[in-house]
């Protein structure tokens, strides 16, 4: 792959992995103000206990999103970028474009899901 486009995705990555920290941060004081609220009845304390359980499996999502953003920036930086993690062939171009933070062709992510892989 060309440096142009390689600096294409590192910019991406780098746009994404901001986003990913900023509603990371968002969330974390939504969490802290919600959970400074006393709850009257056990209505209010129900939906508090949602309201944090969904927060926590947001954040959660968002820390796996972030650790592979930062793998696609490592994988950048050690010049292996767009290469299947699997298979080593390249990865279609497109597919990064979706995907800039993908490690697996389709081949292999579809073997992957059915667990074959």
């Amino acid at each position: 792959m060309d440096k142009k486009k390689i600096t294409v995705f590192r910019e991406r990555l780098k746009v994404k992995k901001e986003e990913i920290l900023e509603a990371f941060a968002k969330n974390k004081n939504y969490g802290k103000e919600a959970n400074g609220e006393p709850s009257q009845d056990i209505a209010d304390q129900a939906a508090d206990s949602y309201t944090k359980e969904f927060l926590f499996s947001l954040s959660s999502s968002e820390r796996k999103l972030l650790r592979q953003v930062d793998e696609a920036l490592l994988r950048i930086q050690a010049r292996c970028y767009g290469v299947c993690a699997s298979c080593e062939d390249s990865l279609n171009l497109k597919r990064l474009q979706a995907v800039p933070w993908a490690t697996l062709c389709i081949k292999c992510q579809e073997k992957q899901e059915m667990e074959l892989l």
